[in-house]
């Protein structure tokens, strides 16, 4: 018995990798969704910013779009890591098409969604990695309003830290911990100043409590909240492997793709995290939203 072919294979069951789903599902076209389980923002036990689900569970928020997903008879789940994947000339006029294993099985589809997200490459502090998504943060706009305009402390990585340093104080009053990660320049330092921002330069041995910083000095300071750099890399060598192009960024390099998501690859989507330089749960479902649509598009009038 021959192999089904489905129209698209989604690599990623998370915000992005569902909504593309749902569009496709809705234009009933067939889909298998290949997820290992581990969202991004799975440390995190409340989310932010997304219309209709502020403050929700993000656990909840992906099991109630799978369900809603899998209700459609055209979409299929599996539940595993895909391995690698490739171009191949189909057996039909339709011309080239993907292999995708995982689990140590081959599947085949006419078109390849990588919505795999990203991993965050956390600093290397005490205390700080069981910590992350509960009491220190990548981002403001997603948890900076709980923080009840609390003292905050930015726990410099580079001079890229002077970003959030300088956005903060919206949020709470602000330390930079600079942790001999650079020292700001005059100009910097009068930035700072403005944004009433204090400097900590005594270096950083580890947190503890909720949000206490152990300094090498020997004092703790105690703060609401605290905020760090966390570059990012891609969860799997996928897309290097498929030769992807990627938008070099100051944090890290996502997947390169045109306005409908079609990425350096022609039939290769991608979406999500793994293909933008900003990251939020309402971003994700709209990039997704629109990949399905690129996908379809493609699928209609595209040949690759």
């Amino acid at each position: 018995m021959a192999d089904p072919i489905y129209d698209v294979i989604i690599i990623g069951g998370s915000y992005a990798g569902l909504s593309a789903a749902l569009q496709l599902a809705r234009a009933r076209r067939s889909v298998l969704i290949i997820d290992e389980g581990e969202r991004r923002n799975r440390f995190a036990s409340h989310s932010h910013g997304f219309l209709t689900q502020d403050g929700v569970d993000p656990a909840r928020i992906a099991a109630d779009a799978r369900a809603q997903v899998m209700q459609y008879q055209t979409v299929g789940w599996l539940s595993g890591r895909a391995e690698r994947a490739a171009r191949i000339e189909m057996n039909d006029a339709s011309g080239a098409g993907f292999e995708v294993f995982a689990n140590g099985q081959r599947h085949i589809s006419r078109r390849l969604l990588l919505a795999t997200g990203v991993k965050d490459i956390l600093p290397a502090m005490p205390g700080l990695a069981e910590r992350w998504g509960k009491s220190v943060f990548h981002c403001p706009y997603c948890h900076g309003y709980e923080l009840n305009k609390g003292q905050i402390g930015v726990i410099a990585g580079s001079e890229l830290s002077m970003h959030h340093a300088l956005m903060l104080p919206d949020w709470g009053t602000t330390t930079l911990l600079l942790n001999d990660a650079f020292e700001p320049t005059a100009e910097q330092l009068q930035s700072l100043a403005m944004r009433g921002v204090s400097i900590e330069r005594s270096p950083v041995e580890a947190i503890s409590g909720h949000a206490d910083i152990m300094l090498a000095d020997g004092r703790t300071l105690s703060f609401a909240g605290l905020f760090a750099l966390a570059p990012f890399e891609m969860t799997t060598p996928i897309p290097l492997e498929l030769g992807l192009e990627f938008e070099e960024g100051p944090i890290g390099s996502p997947i390169r793709t045109d306005p409908m998501k079609e990425t350096s690859m022609p039939g290769v989507f991608a979406c999500g995290d793994a293909a933008r330089p900003m990251a939020s749960v309402a971003l994700a479902v709209g990039d997704g939203n629109l990949a399905g649509a690129g996908l379809h598009r493609s699928l209609l009038f595209g040949k690759i």
